[in-house]
């Protein structure tokens, strides 16, 4: 039998306004709703079809109330419409819901199987991401392992950590929390904290249901809590994106002792152990991620509440992992000093090739004058490194003289800043300081001086690196060899012409409402290995980049400077967009590149470039399984069957890893006139993927 899901619009008379209400009323007539439907408040799927197309019902609430509800034929939801689809996620959702998950953000998780890390007042709830979409050839079902980090201290544990200060308690706590995701564990929501109010507190009142009531008394009536301090201040929420559709600021207030704090802080992503104890349970190897996402299936099929939302909706899954044809490109060829080529093997990593190959250019003169900055407590730890760097760098044939060295008393970071400006005024071209450990405030400082202020480059090195010995000198000083504007290996490359474009939007992390766009952009990599960047502040709110052309035109003409032309191919590749906005990208950000590119060139009486735009999305839930237990090599590409059928898109596995199941990139070509094939736009990106100067090895 055909099955199909048949869309109905429902009216109350009188009307409700509570949605809750409004499901209950309707739900006195499931059974003639069919064996499954889903109600939003005012439209009803199901699969059964009315006699009539306008059916009328009588209902009476529990109050007594009575309701004639009429539910009107719309029509069939085809296969092809996004609502189709949704429907799909929702039902998967409902059965989900059997399994005893509890949703927080957008995902399910089960608090049940909670891993406590009891050294460290946190816990790892397991869960699912999961998502239906109609791939090249069926409907499919991707399912994504996941964990959500809950630290056990909430924002009241950082509130009594700041009082300690009473001077500057209120500045310091807004810094702490302003912008922390947290959980309520009253009604397993999540919120972002936007603001602290410090005037109010929990004996404030609020009107509910057309009565002041207190805080206190709210929790206490609505969910049994009580509220222990009364004096502490008021979070302030604001759910962007209902206040982005209804012009307003929808504001939520929270109280601290109810929010518990999710996420990991920069010092415990720092702390070793504590990513290496999460990492034992959250980076799994093929086999074991298979036989959990096996053993979600068969959860599914023998929880007897998600069985029925399956069987209510005639839905069967399958109980198998998709099988997919792949193929895997070969190893490219690195091109070092004196032209010497070695492919990078099967792993993609070519660190060993450094024993005996040059760097593919350096300075003439070698590094001459350059300067040092670190501790005197550490000056063993200096004379070390620069042992270390010199036979590192002179086995790459890069010629290292020795430094001016600048000791200082102590490792603060005004400490580091003042020798900098001390150094500034022998004008070095690099300078060099060991630090004793992490520490985000002393290397930005350091950086913002020395890149931002003075333009000349700095290299931050800790001791924990220093004791690496020559692996880690060696990716000093092909790092410090890059920041002076040489290059350290190159890929053979047919294409000439060519400038490649990456860009990216990110957000601030210290200020949500401030996002900036960074764009990268070759300057023909088959002529030299210099390159174009550029920064600038974007919209948060909008995945547009409303200034992207700038940018562009600013790389345009510094390869006009470098080569008496234009690129007559551009290749750009752009991060940070959601599927959800792959139309408005293309109708407003990559018609208005390809219309400005055609007067900018006819500007100078050229032919305008052929492009390509592409899209990458680095977080694709997708997994790759070798032969049911082994990760797939580097350069493996996948472009059928769990492709998307209105996409021109593929998959690629760039990298190796040690621990965990590889992440495949996919790449959605959303323009192109570039004339190159598929598989020759897939090569090109494969090769791409091999010039990351920090790493000697494909990212």
């Amino acid at each position: 039998r055909l099955w199909r899901i048949v869309h109905y619009h429902v009216d109350f008379a009188p009307e409700i306004e509570v949605l809750r209400v409004r499901c209950g009323v309707l739900s006195e007539h499931a059974k003639s709703l069919g064996t499954g439907y889903l109600f939003d408040g005012s439209q009803l799927f199901t699969t059964k079809k009315f006699d009539e197309d306008v059916t009328v019902l009588q209902a009476t609430s529990k109050q007594g109330v009575n309701y004639t509800i009429t539910i009107k034929y719309v029509g069939y939801i085809s296969t092809a419409e996004p609502r189709f689809l949704q429907v799909l996620n929702l039902i998967l959702r409902r059965s989900m819901k059997g399994l005893k998950l509890e949703q927080v953000g957008r995902n399910l998780f089960d608090p049940h199987a909670r891993i406590s890390l009891m050294n460290y007042s946190i816990e790892l709830w397991p869960g699912y991401e999961t998502s239906v979409r109609q791939h090249e050839k069926d409907i499919l079902v991707c399912t994504e392992i996941t964990h959500k980090v809950m630290r056990k201290e909430t924002v009241y544990d950082i509130l009594c950590r700041t009082t300690s200060n009473p001077a500057q308690h209120q500045n310091e706590f807004r810094l702490n929390v302003l912008g922390l995701i947290v959980l309520t564990d009253y009604n397993n929501k999540t919120y972002r904290i936007n603001d602290v109010d410090f005037a109010q507190n929990p004996r404030a009142t609020f009107n509910c249901k057309g009565k002041d009531v207190t805080f206190v008394d709210y929790y206490l009536m609505k969910y049994n809590i009580r509220i222990k301090d009364h004096k502490q201040p008021l979070l302030i929420s604001k759910n962007r994106d209902k206040a982005q559709s209804s012009n307003a600021n929808e504001i939520v207030i929270l109280i601290p002792e109810l929010c518990r704090v999710t996420g990991l802080t920069d010092s415990m992503r720092s702390d070793y152990t504590l990513m290496r104890a999460m990492a034992n349970h959250t980076r799994m190897n093929p086999e074991r991620r298979i036989e959990r996402l096996k053993t979600f299936n068969r959860r599914l099929y023998s929880t007897a509440e998600s069985m029925k939302v399956l069987t209510d909706w005639n839905m069967k899954l399958g109980e198998q992992l998709v099988e997919v044809q792949g193929r895997v490109l070969s190893p490219q060829k690195i091109v070092f000093g004196n032209d010497k080529r070695e492919y990078a093997g099967n792993t993609a990593n070519w660190t060993r090739h450094f024993r005996d190959q040059r760097m593919l250019t350096t300075p003439r003169d070698g590094l001459d004058r350059w300067a040092v900055i670190a501790p005197q407590k550490m000056a063993s730890d200096l004379r070390t490194l620069l042992s270390n760097l010199n036979r590192a760098a002179s086995g790459m044939g890069f010629r290292i003289s020795g430094p001016r060295e600048v000791m200082i008393y102590d490792d603060r970071t005004s400490s580091y800043i003042q020798a900098l400006d001390g150094c500034m005024t022998r004008d070095p071209k690099l300078v060099l300081c060991l630090v004793p450990n992490d520490n985000a405030e002393r290397y930005s400082s350091i950086k913002k001086r020395g890149c931002v202020d003075r333009a000349v480059p700095t290299q931050v090195v800790t001791r924990k690196c220093n004791k690496n010995g020559l692996s880690i000198a060696t990716k000093i000083a092909i790092q410090m060899n890059c920041k002076l504007g040489y290059t350290p290996w190159m890929i053979e490359l047919p294409l000439t012409g060519l400038m490649t474009i990456g860009f990216d939007i990110a957000k601030c992390s210290r200020d949500r409402t401030k996002a900036y766009g960074a764009l990268v952009a070759s300057m023909d990599l088959q002529r030299n290995s210099t390159f174009f960047s550029t920064v600038a502040e974007c919209s948060s709110y909008d995945v547009l980049a409303n200034n992207l052309w700038p940018m562009i035109l600013k790389a345009l003409r510094q390869y006009q400077r470098e080569h008496k032309q234009l690129p007559t191919r551009i290749v750009f590749y752009r991060d940070g967009v959601s599927s959800g906005s792959l139309k408005q990208l293309f109708e407003y950000e990559v018609k208005d590149v390809v219309e400005k590119l055609q007067i900018e060139y006819k500007k100078v009486s050229s032919t305008p470039p052929m492009l390509a735009y592409i899209v990458v999305t680095k977080s694709a839930n997708t997994r790759f399984f070798l032969n049911d237990r082994n990760n797939p090599p580097p350069g493996t590409i996948v472009d059928d069957v769990v492709t998307l059928p209105e996409r021109y898109d593929f998959y690629l596995v760039s990298q190796t890893v040690l621990q965990g199941t590889v992440s495949p990139t996919n790449y959605n070509v959303l323009y192109s006139n570039i004339g190159l094939s598929p598989d020759k736009i897939q090569k090109l990106t494969y090769k791409m993927c091999h010039l990351y100067y920090n790493w000697s090895g494909t990212t």
